[in-house]
């Protein structure tokens, strides 16, 4: 039999199990954009139950798991972080009302967590963590037949997993073709042999990532102070002279000076950009091509303070305040990048959830988020297929009605938003918006975060990928080039606007100059908006309408 305090130590375990080889999950992923990755997902969706857990004084079995399925609930993140919180909500389920938990017990526990699970996934697929453990639950209930032994049958479990992760290659193509198992298969097999080894006797796994987590916290971008080699951001445009040189020798100059290099050479003009420490020599040199006009000097580091303080404020007041509603709607928005978030404040969003590519938010924190926001109900747009799990997890728990729309990209989290009307009814709007979802082309260019094959592309890491609406369209080593031929193959003949959202390491100058390549190329009938996101991980998102 498990009792309640060995249900809980070998939960302990296992999410510091996980917590410890989250990196070797997370490089199972196979596909090339950078990601909110599996294994880091699922090691903070466990990792939200240990404080819970340690608080717990001789449970009951069924007491454990209701603990821990409830902060895995609340702390889900990513797509393979909700699918384990559902797992062990129905391990909850089955386990309700029992002080120790048998073989027949466990196995059938599992059993409801797979059915939860795979009733919650739209469409589900196999080769996946779901059908891990699906068959590791078949097998326990196999086994449960024969005995009713907890250690016999959680030990049949816990090997069929991995006996089933090993199969997931010949279910999924990709995985074969990349030579590596499912990534969240992997990871909930981690999680269950370090139960297993608690089950048996063992100690709770030590967290060896304790110190990292204990660390002072230090913000993004205050990190970013140590890579600001060059002090100042130098602008300008030549009124090229008659006998002007070669603009290419202007930009061997200022690399030979700085770094973040722009020198555009167009027709009469020459558009700079530079950083560098000696903002003299770069105009100087500049001088030689012809007169300066649009002249801006600037010192990022003092810009980088600013940002710091900012930061420093928006981290104290992070905090949502629960409200009572007043109003009949209200919009929560998931989104990353001041301009993003301030577009979506500007349509009329109540409240921002930081998050997005790479920084997948936990199902709480759309809950906060919901909670803080004055109407009684709530639209959610989570704004990336790695988020909708997460806040549709949310809507059970709120204390208002919520409904989540499907907005997979900011662009149609944007294109929804604007098809609300305030004096339409519930089912009116939630049509509309949805309707709106799919009036809008998304484009995004990023970069490759490791080596792969994929979708009969070899990439490199750190290459150019073209993203058309959530799939890899081509491989490019020029950004600007990637951004005409993405725009270029979106347009259709009822195409009437565009709008290009730059990110954080994109500079004016590079926007300016992809704005203007698109205005020469793109057809006259076509509006072309330029908008500073400030989002990370995309270089441009790229809406078509």
């Amino acid at each position: 039999m498990i009792n309640g305090s060995l249900l809980r130590d070998a939960v302990i375990s296992a999410a510091h199990a996980i917590s410890n080889q989250k990196q070797k999950v997370d490089e199972l992923n196979v596909f090339p954009v950078p990601d909110g990755d599996t294994g880091t997902n699922m090691s903070m969706t466990i990792g939200a139950a240990v404080g819970e857990l340690e608080k717990l004084r001789d449970p009951s079995a069924a007491e454990t798991a209701k603990v821990a399925a409830g902060a895995l609930l609340r702390g889900a993140r990513g797509n393979s972080g909700v699918i384990l919180s559902l797992l062990f909500r129905g391990f909850s389920n089955g386990l309700k009302g029992k002080e120790e938990a048998d073989g027949v017990a466990l196995a059938d526990a599992l059993a409801k967590g797979v059915e939860g699970a795979y009733k919650a996934v739209m469409k589900p697929t196999e080769g996946t963590i779901l059908t891990v453990a699906r068959e590791a639950a078949e097998k326990g209930r196999e086994t449960a037949l024969a005995t009713n032994d907890a250690i016999e049958v959680f030990t049949a479990i816990a090997e069929e997993a991995g006996r089933s992760l090993e199969r997931t290659p010949e279910l999924l193509p990709v995985l074969k073709k990349a030579g590596v198992v499912d990534a969240g298969g992997k990871g909930f097999v981690i999680i269950l042999n370090a139960m297993l080894d608690v089950f048996k006797g063992g100690e709770i796994v030590k967290d060896e990532t304790a110190a990292a987590k204990k660390a002072p916290k230090r913000s993004a971008v205050a990190e970013a102070e140590d890579d600001i080699r060059f002090a100042y951001c130098t602008e300008y445009i030549v009124l090229k002279k008659k006998d002007a040189g070669d603009a290419l020798k202007l930009r061997a100059f200022l690399e030979s000076i700085g770094d973040c290099v722009v020198v555009v050479d167009d027709d009469g003009i020459i558009k700079v950009h530079v950083h560098s420490n000696h903002p003299g020599l770069a105009i100087e040199e500049g001088l030689k091509f012809g007169a300066l006009t649009s002249m801006k000097i600037e010192n990022m580091k003092e810009q980088h303070s600013a940002q710091l303080q900012q930061a420093e404020q928006e981290e104290r007041d992070e905090g949502y305040v629960p409200v009572d509603p007043e109003t009949p709607y209200g919009f929560v928005a998931v989104a990353a990048g001041a301009g993003v978030q301030a577009l979506f404040q500007d349509l009329g969003a109540a409240n921002i959830v930081t998050g997005g590519q790479t920084m997948n938010p936990s199902t709480d924190d759309i809950l906060r988020a919901i909670h803080a926001t004055p109407a009684e109900t709530v639209f959610v747009l989570p704004n990336n297929k790695n988020i909708l799990m997460a806040a549709e997890q949310a809507v059970r728990l709120a204390d208002r009605r919520v409904c989540v729309l499907p907005s997979r990209t900011i662009p149609q989290g944007i294109s929804a938003m604007l098809a609300f009307d305030p004096e339409q009814g519930f089912s009116e709007n939630r049509l509309a918006m949805t309707r709106a979802l799919d009036n809008v082309q998304t484009g995004q260019i990023t970069f490759a975060a490791r080596d792969s094959s994929f979708d009969g592309h070899n990439i490199k890491a750190g290459e150019i990928l073209a993203m058309d609406n959530g799939k890899l369209a081509f491989v490019e080593k020029d950004l600007q080039r990637a951004v005409l031929k993405l725009t270029r193959s979106m347009v259709r003949k009822d195409s009437s606007f565009i709008t290009l959202i730059y990110g954080t390491d994109i500079s004016e100058s590079q926007a300016s100059a992809a704005y203007d390549l698109l205005r020469s190329k793109i057809s006259s009938g076509i509006e072309i908006n330029l908008v500073n996101g400030g989002q990370p991980v995309y270089y441009y998102i790229i809406s078509v309408e």
